[in-house]
């Protein structure tokens, strides 16, 4: 039986916290650590490109933070 990636999102979706969770934990170890290395050097370089190239505006570390426990202090 073959399960389109789609209809295996949805599935995973559905799955309470700690299930996702645990998926979660099983699909990164699945993965050798040169391969998450990788990814993680590609998504910085895009995010390095995006800042030079002005496509992206980055954001002092002091309003990430004001806005952060703004927002945690909504939700509390």
């Amino acid at each position: 039986m073959t399960i389109d990636l789609e209809q295996l999102t949805q599935e995973a979706l559905s799955l309470p916290p700690d299930a996702k969770v645990a998926l979660i934990e099983l699909l990164l170890q699945s993965l050798d650590n040169d391969e998450i290395d990788e990814v993680w050097i590609n998504e910085a370089e895009k995010r390095h490109e995006e800042l030079q190239t002005g496509k992206v505006k980055g954001l002092p570390a002091d309003e990430v933070f004001r806005q952060l426990r703004k927002e945690l202090k909504r939700r509390s």
